[in-house]
C-alpha cells in the first residue's frame, strides 16, 4: 500500500481535490454521496461492486460479501453501485465484517439500512440515503473488480476516494500525483488567502478571478 501518498491526500478535503480536477480537467466530484450518520472521513482505493436486480428466484450468495472475504490489505474503500431507490445495499452485519477486515469505508450509489449499527462501530457510510427495505431477494451483485457508475462518475478498481461531510471525490489512480501536486498548491493558497482576508485585506481582491487564475499560470 502506498501510504504517502494516501497520508498526501488525507491532508485535503474533498473541496480541494475538486478544485484541482476542475483546474486538470478531470470528472470525479459528485454530488449526492454524503455521510449517512456522523461519520470519518474516507481517504483510500476502491474496490468496485456493481449490484442490480434479482431476477432468479434460486438462493443467492449475499452481496458484496464475496468482496468483503477477499481483502487482504488495509487501504480499502468499498465503492458499490447500482443500488435500488428506496432498497438497501449495506447493512450492520456487512460493516462489522468490513471493520474485521480493516476497510476504511463503503461508499453506496444508493441507500443503507441499519446505520446504527455502522455507528455504532465507527464504521464510515457515505450514499444517497437510509432506509428500511432489506435487499435480501430483491437485489444481487453482478460483478466486482470492473468499472462502475458512481453518481456519474466512472470509478475503476484502485482508483482513489475522499470522502467528508461535502460529498464523495473520486481520482484516476494515473493521475492521483498530479491531482495531489495541484491540491496541494491550491491548499497553501487558500490558507494564504484566508489569512489575508483576516489580517484585513478587501475580499472582494482577496477573491477576485485573477488569483484563482494564477494557480493554473504556476501549474504551466
Amino acid at each position: 500500500m502506498d501510504k504517502p501518498t494516501l497520508q498526501r491526500l488525507a491532508a485535503l478535503d474533498s473541496n480541494t481535490v475538486s478544485d484541482a480536477l476542475d483546474f486538470l480537467g478531470l470528472p470525479g466530484a459528485t454530488y449526492g454521496l454524503r455521510p449517512l450518520w456522523d461519520c470519518p472521513r474516507i481517504v483510500g482505493r476502491a474496490s468496485t461492486v456493481l449490484l442490480g436486480p434479482k431476477t432468479e428466484a434460486k438462493p443467492t450468495v449475499h452481496l458484496i460479501s464475496p468482496v468483503i472475504d477477499a481483502v487482504t490489505t488495509d487501504d480499502r474503500v468499498l465503492v458499490i453501485s447500482g443500488g435500488i431507490d428506496g432498497i438497501s445495499c449495506w447493512g450492520d452485519i456487512l460493516a462489522n465484517a468490513a471493520a474485521a477486515k480493516k476497510v476504511r469505508g463503503t461508499v453506496i450509489d444508493g441507500c443503507s439500512r441499519d446505520i446504527e449499527g455502522s455507528e455504532s462501530i465507527a464504521y464510515p457510510v457515505y450514499g444517497k440515503g437510509i432506509t428500511m427495505v432489506s435487499a435480501r431477494n430483491r437485489v444481487v451483485q453482478l460483478d466486482a473488480g470492473k468499472p462502475v457508475q458512481m453518481a456519474g462518475v466512472t470509478v475503476r478498481e484502485n482508483d482513489y476516494v475522499i470522502a467528508d461531510r461535502c460529498g464523495t471525490v473520486f481520482i484516476p489512480q494515473e493521475k492521483i500525483e498530479e491531482v495531489l501536486a495541484l491540491g496541494e498548491k491550491i491548499n497553501r493558497r487558500q490558507e494564504g488567502m484566508v489569512a489575508a482576508v483576516r489580517a484585513g485585506r478587501s475580499v472582494a481582491d482577496v477573491m477576485h478571478d485573477k488569483e484563482f487564475e494564477a494557480i493554473a499560470v504556476e501549474r504551466k
